[in-house]
């Protein structure tokens, strides 16, 4: 009993602590995901090229592992790149100086989530780029950007994910330069994030370069912004730890309210154990991959 009141601080006082914000506030909250799923088919930069999944094969035999041969099935993939579907981009995407993705802090796994909406400015302009008056004018409305914050701008441009043709889709909504600034080094915001595959659609992609030589990090190909609040929601954020990684295969969940019209509620999901499928999953030829 000693270790177990050690370990905890104060056993059986579930009072004290974070488990009483996950009781209080999470554990009713509505869970939307803000990430696309990555498949061979999905956009990407032409420069990378194409990526490919395949079935594991067992090293000494070269035969594909099989659920009726072996009891599992594991799968193998050939991507072309680390800056493919929903990403988080490490500054050493362009500057070898900062950090990689494996050296991003821990503390970056749950932060206040912002959302401005640029759809009506896109629906006149499908090439325009967030601008310092339009955080200005959120401001008007929801009050000071959160210090710490993750803001996302919403455009709608994934609307029409994973059609391949949105890599070349010129032009698109983007963000500027000024408005960086403005959220970084105003507003001291953790990291933007955006819906297009690139920040902002100038010659030398001036906004991502300046995030990257400044020690930023942004995150891309962001989903379903239109499904979470203006304000008053969480983002958590994972990515895996590749070494030296310059890119990142990201997963934002926002976290929202208990009383948003949205999202996933933990006491309606199936979760431990997750439920069982009529339609297993197998290998599709055609497409590449797995699917059900």
């Amino acid at each position: 009993m000693v270790l177990a009141a050690s370990a905890t601080g104060c056993a059986g006082t579930r009072a004290d602590g974070l488990w009483r914000v996950y009781d209080e506030s999470l554990a009713g909250a509505r869970y939307v995901d803000l990430t696309h799923t990555i498949t061979p088919a999905i956009p990407v930069w032409a420069g990378f090229g194409g990526s490919s999944f395949g079935r594991a094969l067992d090293p000494d035999t070269g035969r594909e592992y099989d659920y009726a041969a072996d009891g599992f099935e594991a799968s193998r993939y050939a991507l072309a790149t680390d800056q493919l579907g929903t990403q988080l981009d490490p500054p050493a995407h362009w500057d070898p100086a900062y950090p990689a993705i494996d050296e991003l802090p821990p503390t970056y796994a749950v932060r206040p989530l912002v959302v401005i909406s640029i759809v009506e400015q896109v629906a006149k302009d499908p090439g325009h780029h967030l601008q310092p008056s339009d955080v200005l004018a959120w401001e008007a409305s929801h009050g000071r950007i959160p210090a710490g914050s993750v803001v996302m701008v919403r455009s709608d441009w994934s609307k029409a994910w994973p059609d391949p043709a949105l890599a070349t889709r010129t032009p698109f909504p983007g963000v500027g330069l000024a408005a960086l600034r403005l959220l970084h080094e105003e507003r001291h915001i953790l990291f933007h994030g955006h819906e297009p595959l690139d920040t902002d659609t100038t010659p030398t992609l001036e906004g991502e370069a300046w995030l990257m030589h400044h020690g930023y990090t942004q995150a891309e190909g962001v989903a379903n912004l239109d499904r979470v609040p203006e304000t008053g929601a969480l983002v958590a954020i994972g990515y895996p730890k590749l070494g030296g990684g310059t890119g990142g295969y990201a997963r934002f969940v926002a976290i929202c309210p208990p009383g948003w019209r949205e999202g996933a509620r933990i006491a309606d999901t199936p979760e431990a154990p997750l439920p069982r499928s009529d339609r297993p999953l197998h290998w599709d030829a055609a497409k590449g991959m797995r699917v059900r």
